[in-house]
C-alpha cells in the first residue's frame, strides 16, 4: 500500500526539489530579515520559505491573486507566505506560557 508521501515524492524530480530549496532559501532569507531583522540560519530560512510557498500559494489561490509565473512570481508568493509564517511563529513564541 502506497502512502500519500510516497505518491507525492514519486512525482518530484531532483530538479524540481532543487528549485523548491533555492526558492525557499531566497524567500525565507528575505522574509526573516524583513520580519525578524536576522535570519534563522540556512536550514531555518529554507524551511520558512518552503512553508511560506505553501501558505502563499494557498492564500493567493483563495483570494484569486496571481503573482505571475516563473521564478520571480514563485519567489514573491513564497516571500509573502514566509512573512505570514514568521509572524505567526513570533506570535506563538511570544505568548506567555501557562503554569500547571
Amino acid at each position: 500500500m502506497m502512502t500519500l508521501a510516497t505518491v507525492v515524492l514519486a512525482d518530484i524530480s531532483l530538479e524540481s526539489l532543487l528549485w523548491w530549496i533555492v526558492i525557499g532559501l531566497i524567500a525565507g532569507f528575505l522574509a526573516s530579515h524583513v520580519v525578524r531583522g536576522a535570519g534563522y540560519g540556512m536550514l531555518g530560512d529554507i524551511i520558512a520559505g518552503i512553508v511560506g510557498a505553501f501558505i502563499g500559494g494557498w492564500l493567493f489561490g483563495v483570494l484569486g491573486i496571481s503573482a505571475g509565473g516563473g521564478l520571480l512570481g514563485s519567489i514573491i508568493t513564497a516571500f509573502i507566505g514566509a512573512v505570514i509564517f514568521i509572524i505567526i511563529l513570533r506570535a506563538i513564541a511570544g505568548m506567555p506560557r501557562r503554569r500547571i
